[in-house]
């Protein structure tokens, strides 16, 4: 298999995890973090398997300008949810 099959296959399986699963909760969480509430415990692994996945895709995404756009997008919510999220908790704790 070549190369760009393979890529093809990989895409496709990132592209549909991000729409039917990380996309969804990653807006939820950006609703409630936007919203005053603190992250969970359950959100933190979800945004750190998050960023573990999109350093494992970097090759990828590199290789296909095509993605780069959802890549980024992806990337910048994930940002605002973890500024918002430590914005909330020091918040919290009065600082």
């Amino acid at each position: 298999m070549s190369q760009e099959t393979d890529d093809t296959g990989v895409i496709e399986a990132v592209l549909q995890r991000l729409n039917d699963f990380r996309i969804p909760r990653l807006l939820e969480m950006k609703e409630r973090v936007d919203s005053g509430e603190l992250l969970t415990a359950y959100d933190m692994e979800m945004l750190e398997q998050v960023l573990e996945d999109n350093r494992s895709i970097q090759p990828l995404v590199n290789r296909h300008p095509e993605i780069q756009l959802i890549y980024a997008k992806a990337t910048d919510l994930y940002h605002d949810i973890t500024s918002k999220g430590l914005e909330n908790e020091q918040k919290s704790q009065g600082k």
